[in-house]
């Protein structure tokens, strides 16, 4: 069942790469996945030691930050915006409502 969620989407345009006002993207940058963060395998270095390649991990955990904090600032817009249609939609109740009571009247 895995395998058919990681295929889902995979060629999918960038949505930050096409909205007027979001962050500028190439065209070409393709986000990170979930699955792709999942099953991210490093080289070990050949250089006599023994480990990561802690340059490709740097890169890596780079761009992975640069997605979580585009997703972060995506969902600050969206509270905000929440908040203000539910302000607005209180207001226009209680403007409904005293205009009710002014009619009854």
């Amino acid at each position: 069942m895995r395998v058919l969620f990681r295929r889902r989407g995979r060629n999918r345009r960038p949505e930050a790469a096409c909205r007027p006002g979001g962050n500028y993207r190439s065209s070409s940058y393709v986000p990170l996945l979930p699955w792709q963060v999942r099953q991210r395998r490093f080289r070990l270095t050949g250089y006599g030691r023994r480990g990561l390649d802690p340059e490709e991990v740097q890169l890596f955990l780079d761009r992975v930050a640069g997605d979580l904090d585009t997703v972060y600032q995506a969902l600050r817009e969206s509270r905000l915006e929440t908040a203000r249609i539910k302000d607005a939609l209180r207001r226009w109740q209680s403007e409904q409502a005293r205009r009710a009571d002014a009619d009854r009247r």
